[in-house]
């Protein structure tokens, strides 16, 4: 299992990219605008939810777990009134479709790299385990689609949303709420900015605040509000903790064909960030 926890650690930077762009990309407010939801934040909860039908605030506050439960009942249930969970999804697959095209060209989609990725990514997803895992559990319902380029897609999802629920696990039996999660992550210097957590997460600063006050209490945080040593231990068994959950997928794979995989996917990656789709880090902007 050492192997595939090793892949498991890897995700982020050459699959995740992959998946991350629909928050991102225009086409995803279009198209989901275009069944009746409103831009924004509610085509971002109810197209990330709705595979697990139209569910309300408190799962998907459950589910997504860092987010201010405040900012989701806004948008939920409300977003159901507006149009089914299943045109949405229907909607965000419309979404990635033309996003891919935009981004990769019609080229590169109807290339063997690709289909042979499709058929690789299909075999990890069948080491995901269900148990316990609500979010996949949700996406894993849904038929794979017919498209290679939208299909690669829905497999990176399945193996994010996957890993996602395993975090969550890891995080809640390090005693760290959702909110304290994403003030010991911005913590660490490898995410982006307090200003930014609380902007995308819908926290006042109030809420921050105490979040720190409350986490420096318990010696997790020093007084700049940086990780101290247990601060940093905890956050390292809780990465620990998400690769070993994680690590169905790619022991399912095996070794040869995870480094394949890898191999095709990267330069798809980096095709997308080259085309500026994600928010540039803190420290690039002007």
């Amino acid at each position: 299992m050492g192997e595939a926890t090793d892949i498991a650690k890897q995700f982020k930077g050459t699959f995740d990219t992959l998946h991350a762009l629909v928050y991102f990309v225009p086409e995803t407010d279009q198209y989901l605008s275009a069944v009746g939801l409103r831009p924004g934040r509610m085509c971002y909860f109810a197209g990330r939810s709705a595979p697990m039908g139209a569910v309300g605030p408190d799962v998907v506050a459950a589910t997504f777990y860092n987010f201010n439960p405040e900012i989701i009942t806004r948008h939920l249930p409300r977003a159901w009134t507006l149009a089914t969970p299943e045109a949405v999804v229907a909607a965000r697959f419309e979404a990635v479709d033309a996003t891919y095209r935009r981004l990769l060209g019609e080229e590169v989609l109807a290339s063997e790299d690709l289909a042979e990725a499709v058929e690789l990514v299909r075999e990890a997803a069948g080491g995901c385990e269900v148990e316990g895992r609500a979010l996949y559990a949700g996406h894993a319902g849904l038929a794979w689609p017919e498209q290679p380029h939208v299909a690669l897609w829905h497999g990176i999802t399945l193996l994010r949303e996957h890993r996602g629920d395993a975090h969550v696990a890891a995080l809640m039996l390090n005693g760290l709420s959702g909110l304290g999660a994403l003030v010991t992550h911005v913590a660490t210097g490898a995410g982006f900015t307090p200003e930014d957590a609380k902007k995308t997460r819908g926290w006042s600063d109030e809420q921050w605040d105490g979040a720190v006050a409350e986490l420096a209490g318990q010696g997790l945080l020093d007084a700049d509000g940086g990780l101290t040593d247990r601060g940093t231990e905890l956050r390292e068994r809780v990465e620990a903790a998400t690769n070993a959950a994680s690590e169905g997928p790619w022991a399912r794979l095996g070794e040869e064909k995870s480094a394949r995989l890898r191999e095709l996917c990267r330069p798809l990656s980096r095709t997308v960030a080259k085309a500026g789709v994600f928010p540039r880090p803190p420290a690039a902007r002007s």
